[in-house]
């Protein structure tokens, strides 16, 4: 792989501009109790990934479901790691993620109860337009990702335990290719969210894979473009959703919960969230069973 010369160069100043673009404000939400004096709010917890969030889905589906049955739905946005630890120590009454053998593990484990499908996605490789690992003349992914690693092409990985991450981890084991030792000098680690991480590649001219729904939403795209964008079985995205078993923790508000999971399942929600669009572009498709 490219290590001197030029490309060599250019290493200390990618690691300046990951630390600068890591310490850029990330979107949080910040849920406020109600004040003394005012009835009680009736609510759900819900611990959800960054892309549902960062995406625009929630601001479009969740006032619709409130509207309907009077239940505020909070949302912890975080990545699906932390989404499922804070749900094993009962910080939530469920959670909505994406990474399929994470859950039923939880599942397994006594955790959660009752997962559901409720959408899908893709993802895609983005990176830069003039493509120098030409990752778009892969005939699939594993191939793309050989490409990025063999061309030392800078590859910006989120690192956060989030579903995304498992996803890339998983691709690269496919693709047979270690990237740990390219650590700092082509692969960059952010540990941050995906708006974050695709800031970062588009300042440093580099590839990064993110769901399908977060990059339509992303505004600030530069010299990006979505090289790798085929339908590959390896890039499905499923989400689902999973109520915290109440049997392990009793104060899970499971009725109401189970009334977001219906909801979100049924006709209405499942319409709510095929008529989100970015351009004309789905970012989801619903596909409960």
């Amino acid at each position: 792989m490219p290590g001197d010369g030029a490309c060599g160069m250019l290493r200390p100043m990618l690691k300046i501009i990951v630390r600068a673009i890591i310490a850029l404000p990330l979107l949080t939400i910040s849920v406020a109790a109600p004040s003394r004096g005012m009835a009680a709010e009736r609510f759900i917890t819900l611990a959800s990934t960054t892309s549902t969030v960062a995406s625009g889905l929630y601001d479009r589906i969740l006032p619709i479901f409130s509207k309907s049955t009077g239940i505020a739905v909070h949302v912890i946005a975080v990545g699906t790691g932390q989404a499922l630890r804070l749900s094993r120590n009962g910080d939530a009454d469920g959670l909505l993620v994406h990474h399929p053998p994470s859950e039923e593990a939880f599942i397994k484990a006594g955790f959660g109860v009752d997962r559901r499908l409720v959408m899908y996605n893709q993802f895609l490789i983005a990176g830069p337009k003039h493509d120098p690992a030409n990752a778009a003349g892969a005939g699939d992914v594993s191939e793309a990702l050989r490409r990025i690693a063999a061309n030392g092409a800078p590859f910006i990985s989120r690192t956060d335990d989030s579903g995304t991450h498992k996803k890339e981890l998983g691709l690269w084991r496919t693709a047979k290719v270690d990237p740990k030792p390219g650590s700092g000098i082509w692969y960059m680690e952010t540990g941050s969210g995906m708006g974050a991480t695709l800031r970062m590649a588009t300042a440093t001219n580099g590839y990064t894979l993110t769901d399908r729904g977060t990059w339509l939403s992303y505004h600030d795209r530069g010299g990006m473009a979505p090289i790798f964008d085929k339908a590959d079985p390896g890039l499905r995205n499923q989400y689902s959703v999973i109520m915290v078993n109440p049997s392990r923790h009793p104060h899970v508000k499971a009725a109401d919960f189970r009334i977001f999971m219906a909801w979100l399942t049924a006709p209405a929600g499942q319409a709510a969230i095929a008529a989100v669009t970015v351009g004309g572009k789905k970012l989801f498709t619903p596909n409960a069973e």
